[in-house]
């Protein structure tokens, strides 16, 4: 599907969506990244990785990337709160599965970040911004597969001042995606997404907006591959 025809379901999609719906999917819109990518390997918790998904939805992160070896995904309603209908969820399955991901995000530029309390790891202040990052978070009693720190470009951990010696994985990861994020917006210019980008997701959350948005939305697209 080209621009022109993206454009023109667009318009007819819009015609049977409020204004005031619109506006706030636009607005939700240009706050979308896929600078910044998540990665979650093999977490079992339900209501961590839940929390996660709900978390990098909220910062505006559209890509989640779900490794699933021992642990297979669920989704905890009660704590996901609807958020996971707004991104593109990848899933990876078995343990070539995780040499999957990481492979696929390395292709497409991304540097891997893994977050591990080694030796060898950085503060997160000191993780550079300057590519795109795939932020890696462990299962919560083993953390981070050694699969996934091998191949990783950097290593990463958030300083601890305390008794403790180890964040929850989701306050982690809302800490990490939280300081990330805003200091990518504040020193990037290219963190949001391509026209095409949007006008596909856009064309997805329109549907997703109103109880006849998928059925018009096949519509227009038949009609459009017909003319």
């Amino acid at each position: 599907m080209n621009s022109e025809q993206r454009s023109n379901i667009i318009s007819k999609l819009t015609d049977v969506i409020n204004d005031d719906r619109i506006a706030l999917l636009e607005e939700v819109l240009n706050q979308r990244t896929r600078y910044l990518t998540v990665v979650l390997d093999d977490i079992y918790q339900p209501q961590n990785a839940s929390a996660v998904i709900r978390s990098s939805e909220c910062l505006g992160i559209q890509n989640i990337h779900i490794i699933e070896d021992r642990n297979k995904h669920k989704t905890n309603r009660d704590v996901v709160k609807g958020s996971a209908k707004w991104i593109n969820l990848q899933r990876y399955e078995n343990k070539s599965g995780r040499i999957e991901c990481i492979e696929k995000l390395k292709q497409q530029n991304y540097k891997i970040a893994a977050m591990t309390l080694s030796e060898e790891s950085i503060p997160l202040e000191e993780l550079p911004i300057n590519e795109k990052l795939g932020l890696c978070f462990g299962s919560e009693d083993t953390g981070l597969n050694k699969e996934i720190e091998n191949e990783a470009d950097y290593k990463v951990q958030i300083p601890i001042t305390g008794f403790t010696q180890s964040y929850n994985v989701s306050v982690s990861a809302g800490i990490s995606l939280y300081y990330l994020m805003n200091k990518i917006k504040n020193t990037m210019q290219n963190w949001t997404l391509t026209k095409e980008e949007k006008e596909t997701l856009l064309l997805d959350w329109l549907s997703k907006s109103t109880p006849t948005g998928k059925i018009l939305l096949d519509k227009y697209k038949g009609e459009s591959e017909n003319n």
